[in-house]
Parts: structure tokens; sequence; C-alpha cells
């Protein structure tokens, strides 16, 4: 082994999976969509279902102070931000769901519970979906609501308070000050429409390590696989004390299992090539998204759709946004900027990321190195991070502070009995 080789640092992969094929990779950007916030169907319905988007456009949102939107996709300079949400608000007909957290708060209340940025690089494409916690303490600006009425700009607020102060217009405001990032499109689900959208394509297929049990939300489920769908698969992405440490990290965490699996699920045979389940995909994401202006343009979606077609699984990587406890509030967390520049600086090079922290009992998933085979998948090479030439490599290795996967790895829920 040459010197050289000896400086080198070797970022596992653990259980990587198969890219899909050409078509598959076509229609993956639909996965990401769903993934990341557990909303979708946009780029199946520009496609498909081009008639039926009028209300979708009439309820539309104008993001304030976006850069102005090139006709080609292409054109956008350091590649372009998509910024997911889900909203915890509490719908009439999933009421019965939420149990008593829902009484006499029926349409009150709305929170921004899931919150994820999604960066697609200059060519050569490379995805990142950023989740920044819900209860992360950031600064809002001064942002107006559907009503006309404008609020101050308030120094330090948890994250998940944005949409009652505006919408997912103050969310976006709220991301993008945060990161520096131009969001320049943005779409909302409620958790309403997550049930509606996985009973759609049949399920997701989740992983569970061992036993996980959660009376907050009623969830239990023995350690295996499992196909998660309506209530329960709600009831997984909500689930808090029933995985890790039982904080909201823990949850973040949980979450991005099930959206690489969904990104998975959406580019099987099962799906791409069962035209009524696309189509009823695409219409159940219509009719339960609410997104920016600058989304509602279905040929601009559709160029979204083709620039990612080449993006591998393993560029694909879900991060949590890097932060640190609060003495101030306990409970709550704040931003880790140093940790965090140093991820917008990666992105800045659009290089390969190689996730550097290693799971513990406090996260909400461990890392599977066994699912290859079983999965279909094949071995391939780990990324490797020159130690002594860093400039020189193809990877940036980030922070061990920065926690996430790639969608080509397997992860399984860290489930607990004490939740």
């Amino acid at each position: 082994m040459s010197e050289k080789n000896r400086d080198r640092r070797t970022v596992a992969r653990h259980g990587q999976l198969r890219s899909p094929g050409a078509f598959g990779q076509l229609m993956r950007i639909v996965g990401i969509a769903l993934a990341v916030v557990l909303v979708s169907g946009v780029s199946v319905a520009a496609a498909v279902l081009y008639d039926m988007t009028s209300d979708y456009t009439a309820s539309s949102v104008e993001l304030e102070g976006q850069r102005d939107i090139p006709p080609d996709i292409a054109a956008f300079e350091g590649g372009f931000n998509l910024l997911l949400v889900g909203v915890d608000t509490c719908e009439e007909e999933y009421a019965h769901l939420f149990g008593k957290r829902c009484e006499g708060r029926l349409n009150d209340s709305t929170l921004n519970d899931v919150n994820i940025l999604v960066h697609v690089s200059d060519e050569p494409r490379k995805v990142t979906a950023i989740s920044f916690p819900r209860d992360l303490m950031v600064p809002i600006p001064s942002c107006t609501d559907e009503d006309g009425r404008t609020y101050s700009a308030m120094s330090s607020q948890p994250l998940n308070v944005a949409w009652g102060y505006g919408g997912l217009n103050c969310v976006a405001q709220t991301i993008g000050q945060l990161s520096g990032q131009s969001v320049d499109f943005a779409a909302a689900v409620t958790f309403g429409g997550v049930i509606e959208i996985t009973d759609a394509i049949g399920g997701v297929e989740v992983c569970v390590e061992n036993r996980l049990r959660d009376s907050h939300t009623g969830l239990n489920m023995e350690a295996g696989t499992h196909t998660v769908s309506g209530k329960q698969a709600l009831q997984f992405l909500r689930t808090r004390y029933g995985v890790g440490d039982g904080s909201d990290l823990g949850r973040i965490g949980n979450q991005q299992q099930y959206m690489s699996s969904l990104v998975r699920k959406l580019v099987s045979e099962d799906v791409l090539t069962d035209p009524p389940t696309l189509f009823n995909l695409a219409r159940t994401g219509l009719n339960n998204v609410t997104a920016s202006s600058s989304l509602t343009n279905p040929i601009l979606v559709g160029q979204i759709a083709l620039v990612m077609k080449d993006v591998p699984f393993e560029d694909i990587v879900f991060v949590q946004y890097p932060n640190g406890s609060s003495r101030a509030q306990p409970g709550k967390v704040v931003p880790n900027y140093e940790a965090a520049d140093a991820l917008w600086a990666a992105l800045a090079e659009n290089k390969s990321i190689a996730i550097t922290h290693q799971p513990t009992g406090n996260d909400g998933v461990v890392l599977k190195d066994d699912e290859s085979s079983e999965a279909g998948g094949e071995e391939k090479e780990p990324d490797a991070v020159d130690a002594e030439n860093p400039e020189e490599s193809d990877v940036v290795a980030l922070p061990e502070t920065i926690r996430g996967n790639s969608v080509a790895q397997k992860t399984c829920s860290n489930g607990s009995a004490r939740g």
C-alpha cells in the first residue's frame, strides 16, 4: 500500500442498494419529493394530469424575495433548492387518529413539524435533503399571515411556530435566512395527506431493529420488516418516544428511514409499471399539496424531473441540520453554525458527501451492513476521503456532528419499548 493510500480515510457505505434503471432514474424526483417531506405526485401530475391542476394552482403561495426563476431549470447557477414542509394540523377527517392531542384543536394551531430543504446541485447532479429539527431555536423574520396581519421579527423562536406567523411563505423566509440558501420552490402537506399518499402506493416497507412501542402514538411493532400504511404509517412517522433517546432528533432519523424506503418503492416496478397506481398517486398528490407559485408550471416541474434522472442512490443524501442542546431552554436545540458552514461549503463544492457520524443508542436508526444481498443490491467500493489532500478528493466528509444517511444505505428503526 502506498503512503498516500495509508492516509486515506474510508467512509463506510454499509448495506448499499442498486440504483434503478433509466426510467426509474427519470421518476426518482417524484420519489424524492414524496420521501423528503412525505409529499409528491407533482412530477407525475405534470405529465398525466395537466387539466386537474387548476385548484392546485389557485391555492399556490407567493414566496417573498424569491430570485428570478429561469425558463430552463438548467440555467440556475449553483443548483436550486426545494423546501418541503409537513404541517401538523388537526383535520376533522383524521383528528380521531391523534387522540387527546386534537381535542378542541380542529383546524387551529397549525405547526410546521417537518422542514426539509432539498438542494439539487449543478452538474454532475447530486441531491442533499437537510432536515431542520422542529425544536430548533431560530430567528423568525417579519411575516404577514393570510388575514393580512403582520408580525414583527423575533430573535429566537422554535422553528415549528413559523407557519402560524405566515404559512408556507414564512417558513421559507425563516429557513432561507437561517441557511443563507435561496428557497426557489416550496410545497407543504398535512399529516392527513401523508396517509392518503402512502396508501396510494400500497404502503411503505420499514425495518425495525428491536421492538418499538410508543403509547403516545399507539404504535407497537415487533422487530422485523413491516409494510406500513394508513394509521400505522402516521404513527410510525410521528413516533418520538418509541425510537432512540425519545427526542425529536431520533424521530428525524426514523422519518429518514421511511423516506429512503419510499424512494426505493416509488422507483420499483410495483409503481412504475402500474399506470393506475401512477395516476392515483398523481391525483392524490395534487389534492394534498400546497405549493409555491414557482412550482405550479408543469413544464418546469418536468424539467426538475429530467435534470435529476442520472443521480445515483449514493448521491441522494439525507442529513440533519447540525445542532446542540439549548442551555437556556431545556428540550430545545440551537444551531451549530460551525458545522452548518461546513455543510453549506460541501454543497457549494458539488462533491459527493460522506457521512462520518456513527449512530449510537441515542439515534433513531441503526445502519445495517448485511442488507445488500437480501435487497438484490450490489456491493460497491466505499468512498474514500484523502486526508492529506482533501481538495483533490471527489468526496467531502461532513463533520461527525451531522447525522444522516444516503438512499443507498439500509437503516432500521432503533426501537425502544419504553415509550
